[in-house]
């Protein structure tokens, strides 16, 4: 059986992630956990994350978790959720300027409060509720139809260097990147665990992901 570690640096939607978890076809073994050796044994990691960015960090890194997430990006399939994704750039505009872990090269940047919709009205932020995602290919989106709809909650997005990194867009209102990929790792800016069957879809696609 697959066993999967959730990285518990207190800052994650740790036990919503991890319910989802128990709850796919694939049926893993899930451990909720910010012990390193744990978290490396496991056959898979996933890197959630809610809040400002700026605290994430410091409590990553204050619980030498940072090491691991490098390490365990070499070594095993890696998700990242949310501000796991956002974390996995090089730095954030968030809370000033935020250096983040440097594994996609890339900045997170804030949507602008100048944007408008067609009709000329505010957009509001942050981006909360459901969406579609324009998909390039990749085995996580297996069984997953292009533009199905997921579920955000944010108010800054990932810019990525390589264009190649990017697998799937959204708009609000204009286009940006909402996944990233590169060999072992994915990172999403929505959330699969609040994204019913699509969402739950992905997360058994990650557990039975063959790298």
């Amino acid at each position: 059986m697959t066993s999967v570690a959730v990285i518990d640096y207190g800052m994650g939607n740790l036990h919503s992630i991890a319910k989802a978890l128990q709850h796919i076809p694939s049926k893993p073994t899930v451990l909720v956990t910010a012990k390193p050796d744990e978290i490396l044994a496991a056959d898979r990691v996933v890197l959630p994350g809610v809040g400002a960015i700026g605290d994430c960090m410091s409590a990553l890194e204050n619980a030498q978790l940072d090491r691991v997430v490098h390490q365990a990006a070499r070594q095993k399939p890696l998700l990242g959720v949310c501000i796991g994704l956002q974390i996995m750039l090089d730095e954030s505009e968030e809370s000033g300027s935020t250096r983040c872990l440097g594994i996609f090269p890339g900045k997170v940047k804030k949507f602008s409060e100048q944007m408008r919709d067609e009709d000329n009205n505010a957009i509001k932020i942050p981006h909360m509720g459901w969406n579609t995602v324009q998909q390039n290919q990749h085995p996580l989106w297996n069984d997953i139809p292009d533009n199905s709809r997921f579920y955000f909650v944010h108010s800054y997005y990932a810019t990525a260097d390589n264009p190649e990194h990017c697998v799937g867009t959204s708009e609000y209102p204009n286009v940006f990147t909402c996944a990233l990929a590169r060999d072992n790792i994915f990172a999403v800016q929505f959330h699969p665990e609040k994204s019913q069957h699509y969402g739950l879809q992905l997360l058994d696609n990650f557990i039975r992901w063959n790298i």
